[in-house]
């Protein structure tokens, strides 16, 4: 979305507001940005997100999984 466009989503922020967020998420590599003329496109950058995904939860999920799957086999009586 451009910059404006997501002003206009929060009324309650004002613009100032807007783009300090804005320039969080961009400092976290959270968001990358475009400028084209005068506006400027925030499009969400998910290989942050993927990496914490790939490094932390899918460990867990995959225990969790397989405690999932052991317990299944326990309460059919395989």
């Amino acid at each position: 979305m451009t910059t404006g466009a997501l002003v206009e989503r929060f009324p309650y922020l004002c613009r100032t507001a807007v783009m300090k967020h804005l320039d969080v998420l961009e400092a976290a590599d959270l968001l990358t940005v475009e400028r084209r003329g005068r506006q400027r496109w925030n499009h969400i950058n998910p290989m942050p997100i993927q990496r914490i995904y790939d490094r932390w939860v899918s460990r867990h999920v995959r225990r969790v999984s397989s405690s999932m799957s052991r317990l299944k086999d326990h309460v059919e009586g395989r």
